[in-house]
């Protein structure tokens, strides 16, 4: 067992009990093994407080009976039924060995009350035995036989409930495990859940090995729903039997509703190692299962699907796709097959083509592995790649699952529905929620109010609203569905239809009779209990009491931000005299360090800070003391407000209003006496400051944080804070994440070509940029822009607008065919964040769609395929581009480029004509782009040069090379980098012919440092 399971086996909390025992040392719950010495030094402490409660309540005793404070001396014991003998003469004393007495030295006088109070009990004098032996407990509390005989009276008297009371006291000063357990059972069976739950805790720090003692403690505190109590014993368990399923099974539950999931992630994940390494081949192939053991491995796939969906709730999607994988692996008996995880696609799983499985393209030496897979586990495989991002994957096991009877797998249907809602990918929700609302037997409202959702998000606003009418047919009392309704008739411009639902919703929560509260009912009719713990209300009593503990007034929290306050504008102002120090070619080293120190702690306060990143994105930040606006929900403000403003729009059809102003307090432009704007400065800073320093992981953390910030919502803001993104992952080369905020920048900026500008601007050479250029994701989404963008001039009728994404989209065709350039929208292109829903300034205009073609996408979508070597895909939409803009000398230069690459292929057909294509267009390009100036003949020459020499004649390459050289040595230009480019080719031709003489004078003269 690891140190951290220790650990977590070794927590010790008090049982929550709200009694005259609360107070009592935590030791009771502890569960360690509990030596005999502290265990009783605890009991006989919990005994002292006890009695001292009982002294100032009514107890069983009568008043002023225990009035008296008594000494703490070491206790001795005298028996009940050794007195009883002595004072009835009947019997004789037992002889005992020599032991340590319990209890304290009693004096001559409470002996003799203790011989008189057993006399009279002998003699059936159950008063006067009773008034004797509180007599002695008032003298002498620690008086064990007093204890015993009061409550043994109680007991002749049928008052079972009074005499187990007493003998709960008297237990703690007798130190006997069995007396404990006899008084739990008791207690339970009298239905005291509280009291019995405290006497199992005693037990169990008299006798830490007995484990039934935990299993009855455990059972107990789940019946009473003590959950916490519940969790400690099952913990306690399995130390004493770890990584036991039977344990994990019944824990499970508990620790999922106490939202302790990396407790229980952690023991599930123990339990498979440990029963890996019992098992190292696996279920199927280890000789120890056929030969030594005829049961069944305890660990199966259950408790597999259980660790990966555990981690799933976590966000660990890596880890529960590997929990599947290798425990899935390990139960076929293919434990040995760890090459599987170097694969980071799930080829080991792909369904045979026989068996109706989709072909998929797998790159690299390792093989589809085609091994058969429960629909369960690719299940959560599915969630697992769809939440990471995956789709590829995340499809291909959606469509197996989907594939299954909608009837028997109706859960794991909704749960990949889910998945994909969560993404904001409500083409791939919707069929799903319809499917499973097309059958009685799967349909619900949950799954109804998710299909109008999707309806409406995706701009089907008439078909959303059918959706809702079938809803609120189904139950009239849905109040959220006839106000999503009237959102939809609003937003649709039938406001008679809109009031008449929000009327319908006022009056029924005017109706709504007023709910009681169950704490002033509680008060009102106190229950009595002959408890000594508050049975009923113990556990609200327990979490009110939970809440209110460590909270602060609101005057001291606003004393708290007037210090952090002071602190981070002082804070800031030594940022801001240091930043000068760390400027220039040769920074100060130490003032560096001191200013990261600052603004990481400036950092550090402000995404701390939960006030500036609420979990809606409709809200400015408010400052940390914002004015809440009272019994918002109970009284209805949301329906009036609707009410008035559908009542003005039917009286003034021409008046649109919004929002109402209430609605939108004015915007706090700072925080903690810094503005925003000098925030940002400070994160884009510290962001370029390390990447300079080569932490580009922490400075992207930064900066995609303060993404999700709710004070920088405006569409400028979210554009800066992404151009340093960009800015600093090409310092460092990741051209994958300029890419991505590129793609962001090109959807928020629709029908924009500076966006596409600054993409090309940032792959601008090598061939990791290159790679990048070329990925597929980045060829999808070009074509789709390249699609809408043809599309708004040709068929703007098409176009459908998407008020979640704030964009235009393509609907579907006519003939109802699939699009596969639309379906799915940007859902498919991974926009998790609506960027136009960002503006604080309530903008919600549409953008202007243009009228004439864009030469912008279809030329850098043919520069795509020309990377890429498809010349033949490159020709054809750089000649539309051509067609849009025959005088742009980029296009002419790529047509020639891509003419040329083409004839030098072998598909080619007609060779001669493509290279007359392309010199023609590289002609084109020279006419054009010597309007420019001299200073651009150095490139012309050198691209004549270029082609030449890919055509093989040298001759005329050398000639253009020469010639470039020339210009620019001519010019004393200090952009020598075309001379660089052109005195390598160069170098190569003299190479290639033999004149190494000639290639050494341009190295020296060009190519050396």
């Amino acid at each position: 067992m690891s140190e951290d399971e220790e650990e977590l086996y070794d927590e010790s909390e008090t049982s929550g009990l709200d009694s005259p025992l609360d107070d009592v040392d935590t030791e009771e719950d502890t569960y360690e093994d509990a030596i005999p010495a502290p265990a009783e030094a605890a009991l006989e402490n919990d005994f002292e407080r006890l009695v001292k409660d009982i002294q100032t309540s009514d107890g069983v005793s009568s008043a002023g009976v225990l009035q008296r404070e008594w000494d703490f001396r070491v206790p001795d014991e005298d028996t009940f039924r050794d007195d009883l003998r002595e004072a009835s003469g009947i019997g004789k004393r037992k002889k005992r060995k020599r032991q340590r007495r319990i209890g304290p030295t009693l004096s001559h006088q409470v002996r003799a009350l203790i011989g008189q109070g057993n006399q009279a009990y002998v003699d059936n004098d159950l008063q006067e035995a009773m008034r004797t032996m509180q007599e002695v407990i008032r003298i002498e509390p620690r008086a064990i036989s007093a204890w015993t005989v009061l409550a043994q009276c109680y007991e002749d008297k049928h008052e079972p409930q009074k005499a187990l009371q007493l003998r709960i006291v008297a237990a703690h000063l007798r130190h006997d495990a069995e007396e404990w357990e006899r008084l739990a059972r008791q207690s339970k069976d009298l239905g005291y859940h509280q009291q019995a739950l405290y006497c199992y805790s005693k037990l169990y720090s008299l006798d830490p090995t007995n484990v039934d003692a935990l299993w009855d403690r455990a059972a107990l505190a789940k019946e009473a729903n003590d959950l916490r109590t519940a969790r400690h014993s099952l913990l306690a368990i399995l130390k004493h039997f770890p990584r036991d399923t039977t344990v994990l099974t019944e824990l499970r539950p508990i620790l999922i509703e106490l939202s302790d999931f990396a407790l229980c992630a952690s023991l599930y994940e123990g339990a498979l190692e440990h029963h890996r390494s019992l098992y190292p081949l696996g279920h199927a192939l280890d000789p120890f299962l056929s030969k030594e053991s005829t049961s069944p491995v305890e660990f199966g796939l259950m408790e597999i699907l259980v660790l990966a969906d555990l981690y799933n709730t976590m966000n660990q999607y890596d880890r529960a796709i590997q929990t599947v994988r290798r425990g899935w692996r390990w139960i076929q008996g293919r434990a040995s097959q760890k090459f599987w995880d170097v694969c980071e696609d799930d080829r080991e799983y792909d369904l045979p083509p026989e068996e109706g499985g989709i072909p998929v393209q797998r790159y690299g030496d390792v093989q589809p592995g085609y091994y058969p897979l429960d629909i369960n586990a690719r299940h959560r495989l599915a969630i697992s790649r769809i939440k990471m991002g995956d789709l590829g994957e995340g499809k291909m096991h959606t469509t197996i699952v989907l594939s299954q009877d909608v009837l028997d797998y109706a859960a794991l249907f909704v749960e990949i529905a889910d998945a994909y809602f969560e993404r904001e990918m409500y083409n791939d929700a919707r069929p799903i929620y319809e499917t499973l609302g097309a059958e009685s037997a799967t349909s619900s409202l949950y799954v109804l109010l998710q299909v109008a959702t999707c309806r409406r998000m995706q701009g089907d606003l008439r078909e959303a609203s059918e959706v809702y009418k079938q809803v609120i047919e189904a139950d009239q009392s849905n109040n959220d569905a006839k106000m999503k309704l009237a959102e939809l008739y609003e937003i649709m411009d039938e406001p008679r239809k809109a009031l008449e639902l929000v009327y319908q919703v006022i009056d029924s929560r005017k109706r709504r009779p007023p709910q009681a509260e169950d704490s002033n009912v509680d008060r009102a009719t106190p229950q009595p209990t002959a408890s000594l713990f508050d049975e009923k209300s113990q556990m609200r009593q327990k979490g009110k009491a939970a809440n209110k503990q460590g909270r602060l007034s609101l005057a001291e929290l606003k004393a708290l931000e007037e210090e952090r306050e002071k602190e981070v504008v002082t804070g800031y102002k030594r940022v801001e005299e240091l930043w000068p120090g760390i400027l220039g070619d040769h920074p100060d080293d130490q003032a560096e360090r001191e200013w990261i120190l600052e603004a990481e702690k400036l950092i550090d306060m402000f995404r701390e800070t939960r006030n500036l990143f609420l979990t809606t994105k409709n809200y400015d930040f408010r400052g940390m003391f914002p004015k809440r606006r009272s019994q918002r929900r109970t009284d209805g403000a949301d329906e009036d407000r609707m009410a008035s403003r559908l009542e003005l729009n039917e009286r003034d059809k021409h008046v649109r209003r919004g929002r109402d102003d209430g609605l939108n307090p004015e915007r706090v432009d700072s925080f903690r006496g810094v503005s925003f704007d000098n925030w940002l400065r400070v994160f884009m800073q510290y962001a370029f400051t390390l990447t300079k320093r080569g932490d580009h992981a922490p400075a992207e953390e930064v900066l995609r944080h303060i993404l999700m910030s709710n004070a920088y919502r405006s569409k400028e803001m979210q554009a800066t804070i992404r151009l340093a993104i960009i800015t600093c992952a090409i310092s460092m080369g990741n051209y994958p994440i300029a890419v991505e905020q590129c793609r962001k920048l090109i959807n928020t900026y629709q029908f924009n070509n500076e966006p596409f500008r600054i993409l090309m601007s940032s792959l601008s050479g090598g061939l990791r940029a290159t790679d990048s250029f070329i990925s597929s994701t980045l060829q999808k989404h070009l074509f789709r822009e390249l699609r809408l963008s043809d599309a708004v001039v040709r068929t703007p009728e098409l176009l459908k607008w998407n008020s979640s994404s704030r964009r235009y989209n393509l609907s579907s065709t006519k003939t109802g065919e699939d699009d596969d350039g639309t379906k799915g929208g940007d859902a498919l292109d991974e926009e998790a964040d609506d960027i136009g829903d960002a503006d604080p300034s309530g903008d919600k205009r549409q953008p202007r769609l243009p009228t004439k073609n864009n030469p912008m996408p279809v030329t850098i979508y043919g520069q795509l395929c020309l990377a890429a070597k498809s010349y033949q895909s490159a020709i054809f939409y750089l000649l539309h581009a051509y067609d849009y803009c025959p005088e742009d000398p980029m296009i002419c230069l790529c047509l020639a480029i891509s003419s040329i690459g083409r004839a030098m292929q072998r598909q080619s057909d007609n060779r001669h004509h493509l290279i007359v294509q392309g010199m023609a267009f590289l002609s084109q390009y020279r006419s054009i782009r010597r309007q420019a100036g001299d200073h651009v003949l150095p490139e012309i020459e050198f691209n004549f040069g270029r082609a030449f020499h890919q055509l093989g004649l040298h001759s005329l390459a050398v000639t253009h090379y020469e010639k470039a050289l020339q210009l620019v040595e001519s010019q004393g230009d200090d952009d020598v980098s075309v001379a660089r480019e052109a005195a390598y080719n160069l170098s190569l031709i003299y190479v290639t012919t033999g004149a190494i003489l000639l290639a050494d004078a341009l190295y020296r003269k060009w190519l050396s440092v």
